[in-house]
């Protein structure tokens, strides 16, 4: 059924905060640092597994032996050239900022006009607790907006959608519910009820992409979703660096690679 892993994901991530919510403290943060290197690891096998599709049958059957890799290295590279002069990792960045300081801007306006002016004591009171409300927003703020951002950005939640509307399976999107669920238990402790809520725009964001993958059902043929996933692997290596902090690798400006793959696929095999 299309749309089940990205339900499945959703249930994990709320599942998770949950479980961070309750932890609360007690999850040191050398634990949370090692939940992020398993994290990478298992992303780096992850992107291992996809980008072996470069070796599919389907794709050398269209392109022949020899181009595939070449496929992929073509994609990175114009996508890669696309998204750097579009400044997409710039932009998300900015958009992620924009949203935080959003949020935050707004909140305090509603708490602060709860709490009416009191002369003495009572004043001070009313203004000590604004400002515990206004901490306790921000924090539910940083979560949601943070969370958010790592759920849906990368490869994964784009290529799991789409591979769920295909009809491929759910097992990208069931690797990133095991992510992103242990990933929401950490988030949780750390920055509170805010994580819980980023399941929101998960549903949303991974649900319009395998929408995506059904209406393109009946128009990729097997080779072209082959050079798209291996693409895809190595876009998700890019994630597993980051995660394991060995390097900084722009993913986001990588992106337009996705895009790239099939057509160049097509093009190969036209000729």
């Amino acid at each position: 059924m299309p749309g089940l892993g990205t339900l499945i994901n959703v249930a994990a991530i709320v599942a998770g905060a949950a479980i961070g919510l309750g932890l609360g403290q007690w999850l040191p943060q050398r634990t949370r640092d090692v939940v992020t290197s398993g994290l990478g690891l298992v992303t780096l096998l992850l992107a291992a597994m996809s980008a072996a599709e470069v070796l599919s049958p389907d794709l050398e059957a269209a392109v022949g032996s020899s181009a595939p890799a070449l496929i992929v290295l073509g994609s990175l590279l114009i996508g890669g050239i696309a998204g750097s002069l579009l400044r997409l990792e710039d932009r998300l960045a900015d958009l992620g900022g924009a949203l935080r300081r959003g949020l935050t801007r707004a909140a305090p306006v509603r708490a602060g006009a709860a709490a009416a002016p009191a002369p003495g004591a009572a004043a001070a009171e009313n203004t000590a607790g604004t400002g515990a409300a206004d901490a306790r927003t921000e924090r539910f703020v940083e979560g949601f907006v943070t969370s958010s951002l790592v759920f849906l950005v990368g490869p994964l939640a784009v290529l799991g959608a789409i591979s769920d509307g295909l009809g491929n399976g759910i097992d990208q999107l069931a690797l990133k519910s095991a992510l992103d669920g242990f990933a929401s238990i950490a988030f949780a402790a750390a920055m509170g009820a805010g994580v819980m809520a980023s399941a929101g725009p998960v549903l949303l964001y991974q649900g319009a992409f395998t929408v995506l993958g059904v209406v393109l059902g009946g128009y990729l043929p097997d080779a072209h979703i082959a050079a798209l996933t291996a693409t895809g692997g190595l876009l998700l290596a890019g994630v597993a660096l980051r995660l394991l902090r060995i390097g900084s690798v722009p993913v986001a400006d990588l992106l337009p690679a996705l895009l790239v793959a099939p057509i160049l696929t097509a093009a190969v095999a036209a000729f």
